[in-house]
């Protein structure tokens, strides 16, 4: 699997294909795993194959190293802070940010996301799924990425929302020129706008091509279109 510098790239399969899995090995959090059970004296994970971002081998990188470098997951289910109001938890979020940086910084995200200005206030456990979902990819664009991870940010997001998401995600490409990496199991909204894409099944590459190769591809609009 190769991501090139600007571009989007879409990781498509069915619940349990093995998404996740690999969202999670990007970011260093099956390594974190690894080494917390074998302290433990517990189940062995067994790692293969190498990871190679901005001509370093970061195979070994902490996920907290690989945070440090640029590389960054929004995990799905939202990972928020539910007794913390939206501003807090950007706040939280824009740690590694210089004091100067920080109103610049969270002034692009509300721009971004503009339903969470006037939820500045309200904590982010009551907000919506699609408002939680926008906080999130906003808490991990205040770490600064220059690759961004998201795992199925579109998951139990209703049509309207998860259009202005898409939307959202492409601005990041074609304004900032960042870099991402989408897992979804949601094809329709995905393809269009990738660059390239992989299909997985049972953690295994099953196809790859550019969006709109998989999308004239026969066993993938069978698979994921129903036609």
């Amino acid at each position: 699997m190769t991501v090139n510098k600007c571009e989007i790239v879409g990781v498509i399969g069915s619940n349990s294909a093995g998404k996740t899995t690999l969202m999670n090995t990007l970011s260093g959090l099956i390594l974190d795993i690894k080494i917390k059970e074998e302290r433990r004296g517990g189940e062995r994970i067994t790692i293969y194959g190498k990871i190679t971002y901005g001509g370093k081998d970061i195979t070994d990188y902490r996920p907290e190293q690989r945070v440090r470098n640029g590389l960054v997951l929004s995990r799905e289910r939202h990972p928020i802070f539910s007794e913390s109001d939206v501003l807090e938890n950007l706040r939280i979020s824009a740690h590694l940010l210089k004091r100067s940086e920080l109103k610049e910084n969270i002034d692009y995200v509300f721009q971004l996301f503009p339903p969470l200005i006037h939820l500045q206030k309200r904590k982010a456990g009551l907000l919506s799924g699609g408002e939680q979902q926008m906080l999130a990819i906003a808490m991990a664009l205040l770490t600064k990425p220059e690759l961004l991870l998201l795992d199925e940010p579109l998951l139990g997001l209703s049509p309207y929302m998860q259009l202005n998401l898409v939307d959202a995600i492409k601005q990041l490409r074609d304004e900032i020129g960042l870099t991402i990496v989408i897992a979804e199991q949601f094809a329709r909204p995905i393809l269009p706008m990738i660059d390239r894409g992989y299909v997985i099944e049972n953690g295994m590459l099953a196809l790859s091509g550019t969006g709109a190769e998989l999308m004239d591809n026969p066993e993938v609009r069978l698979a994921y279109f129903g036609v």
